[in-house]
C-alpha cells in the first residue's frame, strides 16, 4: 500500500513491491476498507475486511467475448553470455553478514527489476562496486541473485497507445527482462496482477478488455491471457520458474471482491500454468499472493478459503516490509501455520529497506526517517542487514522456505535532483518527462484514464529510490551483495552503524543529570553494548534548568561518532495516560452508584481537549461515579493538580470536583468545578499538596442529574520546584 508523503511536487506513498497506487504500492496492504463478503459457500470467518473497497463486483452481462488463438510454443534458444562466480568462504566487505546457518544452495535469491527497460529508455546507466559501468543483470549476477520477478498487466496503455509508468508492465517487457534473465542463468517469476495498472490490498481494477463481459467469459480470457503470457514470454527463452496468478489479493482480484469468484478465477489461472508446464514439459510453480501479515488471520484465513475453493497452488507469497507489517517473530508464526496447517510452500515475493532518508529524483519517498524498523536504522548496513534476517527467517522452513524477492533495488533517478542546487528545476523537468512520457516513474498523467482517483491525481516519479541497491547517481552501493554474503558471510573492521537519538525529560528546578554512556548499534550486531560519551561542554552550560526550555546537545563517541541528545526541560507530568489515548487505561479505576457506568472512554475530538479520547459521561437517570489513579515512586515535595472538563444540561443539585488522597485515603485537598457548555472548558486546580511517602491518588468525582452530561480530559500533575 502507500502512504502519501509529499516531497518535491507531487505526491507519492508507500510503493511496495506489487504497489505504488492509490494511497497504497502494491506491496504494503495497510488501511483498507471492507469489501463486498464472499459468498456463503466460501467461508470468510477467518479473514478481516479491508477498510477500502477495490472494485464491485462486475455485474453479469450479455457482451460477448472474443476468444484468442493460442500461442504456439516456439522457444528462441537462449546463449548463457556470463556465469558469476559465487562465495566459497567468508569475504572481505564494506558490510559485516553474519551467515545464516544451513541456508539452501536452491534458496531463492530473487529481484523485482521490473521497471528496468523504462530506466534504461530515460538514459540510466549502472555501475559495479569498481565504479564501472555495467549491465544490471551482471551486477545482480556478481551479487549471488539467480531469480527475476517482473510483474504483467494486460494492457497498461490509453487508447492513444500512452503507457501507463511504472515501468509499463506488458507481456513483451516480461518476455525481454526474462530473455536478458536467462543469459545471466537466472530463473523468472512471472507475476500476474490480472488489471491494466498497479493491483494490490486497495485497488484490484478490472482490465479494460474484461469489464462487463461476466464471470464465466471472464474466466475464459484469464486462462487465455494467462496461457498465451506465458508461451510468449517462454518462446522469448525465459526461464520461467514460478507464476504468481495475482497480486496482493486479500481483498479482490480483477474487480471482483466475493471469494468465490476470485476462487473460479483462480482456479481457471492455475489451470493455464500447468497446461503450459506440461506443453513445455517443465515444473512451474504456482503461487498465491497475500500481504497484511501482521493483520491476525489475514494470511491464514484466506488459506482457509482458497482450500475450500479447490484453488490449485503450491506457493503462499507474502509481502513484507518490515516498516510496515510487524516484527519477524510474527512473520515466522504465519509462515509456520501456512505450511504446516495448509502444507504449502512459501515465499517472500516482495521485501525491501531504506538505506537513506533523503530523497533523490523529486517524488517524496514512501518510508522515510519516521517509520524505521526496531533495531534498524536509514544505512547501507541496516539496509544489509534487515534482508538477510528476512533470508533467515524463511531459511528457518527448512525445505518449505523457498526465498526471498527484494522489490525494485535499481528504481534509480533518472538523474540525481537536489533542490538546493542551481540546476534544481532543469533536473526535475528532465525526470518528469522521463516519468511521464517514459514511463520511468511510478504513474503518468495518462494512466488517470484508467485510474483516476489515484494515478490521475498523484502521478510523478519513484518514490523507491531511498531503498534502492544503487545511491542516486547508480552506483552499486554494498548492499547489493547481500545475496552473495548470506552463506559464508564477511569480515570488515567493526563500526558503529548508528546510535538512537536520545529524547531525555527533567523537571524543572531539578539537577541536571545527562548518560554517562550511550547504547550502540554496531555492524557486528553481537557487539552492540552500551559506550562512554563526551557532551559538548558549551551547550550543557547554556542548559538552565530554573525554567522550562528545550536543548540539543551533540555527544561524540570515543570513535568520533557524534549523536544528539534532545533535552526538554519542562514541569512532567506524573500522571499515566492522562488524556486517556492509549488502549491500556487499567492504570484508571472507575467506581459508580447503581447497576450501570455512567461513564465510557469516548473516541471523539470534537469532544477531547486534546487527541481522540476523552471520559465520557451521560446517562438518563441520575448517576455519580469517581474516576482516580494512585501514583506511587513520586520524589517528596509540593505537587500541583488539574483537570479539564466540559459539558452541558447541569442542574443546581449537581457536584463535581477534584481531589487528591494521601496514601492511607485522607482526602487531602479538594476543589469544585461545574461544566456549563459545550468545549467550554473548566480547569479546576488543586496547589500546594504536599507528597511524603512518594505516593498519591488523584482524582474527579461527578454526581449530576438525568441528561446531564460532559467530557473530562488531560489529567495534569507536576512536581513544583
Amino acid at each position: 500500500m502507500i502512504k502519501r508523503r509529499g516531497a518535491g511536487r507531487v505526491f507519492l506513498g508507500c510503493m511496495s513491491a506489487g504497489i505504488l497506487a492509490c494511497g497504497l504500492l502494491g506491496g504494503c496492504g495497510n488501511d483498507t476498507t471492507e469489501t463486498t463478503a464472499p459468498s456463503a459457500d466460501v467461508t470468510t470467518a477467518d479473514v478481516e475486511t479491508a477498510d477500502t473497497a477495490t472494485e464491485t463486483n462486475p455485474a453479469e452481462t450479455t457482451t460477448e467475448y472474443e476468444t484468442e488463438t493460442d500461442v504456439a510454443l516456439n522457444v528462441t534458444p537462449v546463449s548463457i553470455v556470463y556465469e558469476a562466480e559465487g562465495a566459497t568462504e567468508r569475504e572481505v566487505a564494506d558490510v559485516y553478514v553474519e551467515p545464516i546457518e544451513g541456508i539452501s544452495d536452491d534458496f531463492m535469491y530473487g529481484v523485482d527489476i521490473s521497471t528496468l527497460l523504462t530506466q534504461e529508455a530515460a538514459g540510466v546507466t549502472y555501475y559495479d562496486l569498481d565504479g564501472n559501468e555495467a549491465d544490471l543483470f551482471k551486477i545482480l549476477a556478481d551479487g549471488g541473485v539467480n531469480y527475476i520477478r517482473v510483474r504483467v498487466w494486460n494492457d497498461p496503455y490509453d487508447a492513444d497507445g500512452h503507457g501507463y509508468g511504472g515501468g509499463n508492465c506488458d507481456v513483451a517487457t516480461a518476455a525481454e527482462i526474462g530473455r536478458r534473465a536467462a543469459e545471466y542463468g537466472m530463473k523468472l517469476c512471472v507475476d500476474f496482477h490480472y488489471s491494466d495498472f498497479w493491483a494490490d490490498p486497495n485497488k484490484q481494477m478490472v482490465p479494460k478488455a474484461w469489464d462487463g463481459i461476466g464471470i464465466d467469459n471472464m474466466e475464459l480470457a484469464l486462462y487465455q491471457f494467462t496461457r498465451n503470457s506465458l508461451v510468449t514470454i517462454i518462446n522469448a527463452g525465459a526461464e520461467v520458474g514460478m507464476v504468481q496468478i495475482g497480486n496482493e489479493i486479500n481483498y479482490g482480484m480483477s474487480g471482483y471482491t466475493d471469494w468465490t469468484y476470485m476462487c473460479r478465477l483462480l482456479c481457471k489461472g492455475s489451470e493455464a500454468v500447468r497446461a503450459v508446464s506440461e506443453l513445455t514439459g517443465e515444473d512451474i510453480l504456482i503461487a498465491v499472493h497475500l500481504t497484511e501479515v501482521a493483520k491476525e488471520n489475514s494470511i491464514t484465513g484466506v488459506c482457509k478459503i482458497l482450500e475450500d475453493g479447490g484453488v490449485d497452488y503450491d506457493v503462499m507469497a507474502l509481502s513484507y516490509y518490515m516498516f510496515w507489517h510487524g516484527t519477524l517473530k510474527n512473520l515466522s508464526e504465519v509462515m509456520n501455520a501456512v505450511v504446516n496447517d495448509y502444507g504449502k510452500k512459501v515465499v517472500i515475493a516482495e521485501t525491501s529497506y531504506i538505506y537513506t532518508a533523503d530523497d533523490g529524483d523529486g517524488t517524496g519517498n514512501s518510508v522515510d526517517a519516521g517509520e524505521l524498523a526496531e533495531g534498524y536504522t536509514a544505512s547501507v548496513q541496516s539496509q544489509v542487514n534487515a534482508v538477510r534476517d528476512v533470508c533467515e527467517a524463511v531459511s528457518a522452513l527448512g525445505e518449505d522456505g523457498l526465498g526471498v524477492f527484494y522489490w525494485e533495488p535499481a528504481w534509480t533517478p533518472v538523474n540525481h535532483y537536489d533542490w538546493e542546487a542551481s540546476n534544481a528545476e532543469e533536473v526535475l523537468a528532465a525526470n518528469e518527462y522521463a516519468w511521464n512520457e517514459l514511463g520511468a516513474g511510478w504513474a503518468t498523467s495518462y494512466a488517470g484514464s484508467y485510474d483516476a482517483k489515484d494515478a490521475g491525481q498523484y502521478y510523478g516519479g519513484s518514490a523507491w529510490d531511498n531503498q534502492a541497491w544503487f545511491d542516486f547517481d547508480s552506483h552499486a552501493l554494498p548492499s547489493v551483495n547481500t545475496y552473495r554474503y548470506l552463506k559464508y558471510g564477511t569480515t570488515c573492521d567493526l563500526k558503529v552503524d548508528f546510535v538512537d537519538d536520545i529524547e531525555l525529560e527533567l523537571n524543572v528546578g531539578s539537577e541536571l543529570t545527562l548518560p554517562e554512556t550511550v547504547y550502540v548499534n554496531y555492524n557486528d550486531r553481537s557487539k552492540n553494548d552500551y559506550a562512554p560519551v563526551t557532551w559538548d561542554a558549551d551547550a550543557v552550560a547554556a542548559i538552565d534548568m530554573s525554567v522550562d526550555g528545550d536543548y540539543e546537545i551533540t555527544g561524540t563517541l570515543e570513535d568520533g561518532t557524534q549523536i544528539t541528545l534532545y533535552l526538554s526541560v519542562l514541569y512532567i507530568n506524573y500522571v499515566v495516560n492522562p488524556s486517556f489515548e492509549e488502549e491500556d487505561r487499567s492504570m484508571w479505576v472507575i467506581t459508580y452508584e447503581g447497576d450501570k457506568n455512567p461513564s465510557d472512554f469516548q473516541k471523539k475530538s470534537g469532544d477531547a481537549k486534546t487527541g481522540d479520547y476523552s471520559l465520557h459521561f451521560w446517562d438518563s437517570n441520575d448517576f455519580a461515579f469517581t474516576c482516580e489513579q494512585t501514583l506511587t515512586g513520586l520524589t517528596n515535595g509540593t505537587y500541583y493538580f488539574s483537570a479539564n472538563a466540559q459539558g452541558g444540561d447541569i442542574s443546581d443539585v449537581s457536584v463535581m470536583y477534584i481531589y487528591v488522597k494521601d496514601s492511607a485515603g485522607n482526602e487531602i485537598g479538594k476543589q469544585l468545578f461545574k461544566v456549563d457548555g459545550w468545549v467550554n472548558w473548566q480547569v479546576p486546580e488543586i496547589d500546594g499538596i504536599e507528597v511524603t511517602d512518594g505516593t498519591l491518588t488523584i482524582g474527579v468525582s461527578v454526581k449530576s442529574n438525568s441528561g446531564s452530561w460532559g467530557t473530562l480530559d488531560d489529567f495534569y500533575l507536576c512536581l513544583k520546584p
